[in-house]
């Protein structure tokens, strides 16, 4: 029986573009779906929403499987690109193996773009729009109808962290450790924003 075709659940304005770019470039056979955001606030629809726990884009279905968060739909990907060439040591050329001499820096740069890129611009936008709040003015990247009603900024970062938190919350009540039942690197991962990052944030 041939393996599902992956689903790209687009978004549009959204890092889902990368994700169309990514299975493109390796030839991987995909279908699009894609979704248009609210009109007045910018925000996505809310069958876009369900898709996932965390509620943002990127998502992709492949069968059963529903996956957010960029970086993990992009390892994800190269990996699928792989067993589709039959072979588990990098059969693309987008992903460099472990004993190439610059998997180091491929690493690094792999997860720069959202781990320091996007989280500096974030901040910018996240300026820009209580600025526009705070003057009584919409900010045109995030909202087109200038009589609509703007939440807060950090009304609206509350609202992603709760969803962040909820998603781990119930990931947790259903395993032990959050990529099953065996402790792993993600759980690593998680560490800092649950404990030491309150220091910085009560």
């Amino acid at each position: 029986m041939a393996d599902p075709v992956l689903t790209i659940h687009h978004l549009r304005l959204s890092q889902s573009e990368r994700v169309i770019w990514l299975c493109e470039e390796l030839g991987l056979p995909y279908t699009l779906k894609a979704y248009d955001r609210d009109p007045e606030t910018s925000a996505a629809p809310a069958s876009y929403k369900a898709l996932h726990p965390t509620g943002t884009a990127p998502v992709i279905t492949d069968g059963d499987i529903v996956l957010g968060e960029t970086n993990a739909i992009v390892e994800y990907i190269l990996a699928k690109a792989n067993q589709r060439g039959g072979d588990d040591n990098n059969v693309n050329d987008l992903a460099l193996p472990p004993n190439h001499p610059n998997y180091a820096p491929y690493l690094f740069w792999l997860h720069h773009a959202n781990g320091s890129l996007q989280p500096a611009l974030n901040g910018l936008l996240f300026s820009h729009m209580q600025r526009q709040i705070d003057s009584g003015a919409a900010s045109s990247t995030t909202v087109t109808n200038p009589n609509a009603d703007i939440p807060s900024v950090s009304t609206i970062n509350q609202a992603r962290l709760n969803l962040a938190l909820s998603a781990m919350e119930t990931q947790l009540s259903q395993s032990s450790y959050l990529a099953g039942a065996q402790f792993t690197a993600a759980d690593c991962m998680a560490l800092f924003p649950l404990t030491t990052f309150r220091l910085f944030l009560p």
